[in-house]
């Protein structure tokens, strides 16, 4: 009875100390990962001594019908490609998952068989997929101000190496003085993964009015009595919202109108002169550079002694060339 009792304490110890020895350990068995980018398992298992490791493998977990259910990772389609396994059969069993999706957040469990056993990790491996978010600061500034562009994600471990595009095209810095064509929208990206950019942020910079011009609705010499107008155009953000025109007169300038478009109905020679326009928003004012209007008068005294003139001159013309025709012929 004693010898009995000894030897079913020797074999509660042994299958005790054997059970001890098969453990699975997860160096992170929470990891965050950006999506698109690559993860690793690092994983570790022991066993008996003097025992074989015949197979592993990578089990994904899932709830299907209210039943949490183990999938092989090798028999998931989505992960065709994307597995690498680092590990052996002795004791390291890291995995890693290349072109992380939203869809491979949830549990991971590793398995090994021996001659004797096969033993599941009792606890898992519970990958997060994070995007990453763009941001600056601030983000509505005035011509001339600094902007500072930040990229991150909600993972513990921030992207060191980062690229910034404005609608598409790279940015050289992250931080610099914004001007009126850094308007746009600015996304982020991991370098060597630019292919999956975080959502686009929106930059807006407040500028006073630039290109300043003036469209003259008769170009070249305007007779009096025409009708004129002048048109000030010009880029501002926000909108121009206040237009002075000022006329050039005797060295001085002088007020003349306001309004986007300056009407001069029935000009004359006294409207004669250099006009510019002034626009100012809530940032600035610009100038155009001036633009020359000249009216000439016309009466019927002038447009006769027009009409004598040239019809002295055609007899003129006539009567010198019958004389050389007739000299020339003799």
């Amino acid at each position: 009875m004693e010898r009995m009792t000894t030897v079913l304490v020797l074999l509660i110890m042994r299958e005790g100390t054997g059970t001890s020895y098969r453990e699975v350990t997860f160096e992170n068995p929470d990891p965050c990962a950006l999506k698109g980018s690559s993860v690793e398992f690092k994983c570790s298992y022991r066993y008996n001594e003097g025992e074989t490791v015949l197979q592993t493998r990578w089990y994904k977990g899932d709830i299907v019908g209210n039943v949490w259910r183990r999938f092989k990772l090798s028999d998931l389609p989505s992960y065709e490609n994307r597995t690498e396994y680092l590990g052996d059969r002795k004791h390291n069993c890291s995995i890693a998952i290349h072109d992380v999706q939203e869809s491979d957040t949830g549990h991971y469990y590793f398995r090994f068989d021996t001659e004797n056993i096969g033993y599941r990790s009792k606890k898992s491996v519970q990958l997060s997929v994070r995007e990453l978010s763009a941001s600056m600061y601030p983000d509505t500034v005035r011509a001339g101000e600094d902007i500072k562009l930040e990229c991150r994600t909600s993972c513990q471990q921030q992207p060191s190496s980062i690229i910034w595009f404005k609608d598409g095209r790279p940015v050289a810095k992250p931080v610099f003085q914004a001007q009126a064509e850094d308007s746009g929208n600015y996304s982020c990206a991991i370098e060597g993964e630019e292919s999956d950019k975080s959502d686009p942020v929106t930059l807006i910079v407040q500028y006073a009015p630039l290109n300043v011009t003036i469209e003259m609705s008769h170009p070249g010499l305007i007779v009096a009595g025409s009708n004129v107008s002048l048109t000030c155009s010009n880029t501002a953000n926000p909108a121009a919202d206040n237009y002075t025109w000022y006329k050039n007169s005797s060295s001085s300038m002088l007020q003349v109108g306001s309004g986007q478009v300056l009407s001069l109905p029935s000009v004359n020679v006294s409207h004669s002169g250099l006009y510019l326009c002034q626009v100012r928003n809530s940032v600035g004012e610009g100038n155009s550079i001036g633009v020359l209007l000249t009216v000439y008068e016309t009466d019927t005294t002038d447009i006769n002694h027009l009409i004598l003139r040239v019809g002295f001159g055609v007899k003129v013309f006539i009567v010198l060339l019958l004389t050389m025709i007739i000299t020339w012929a003799w």
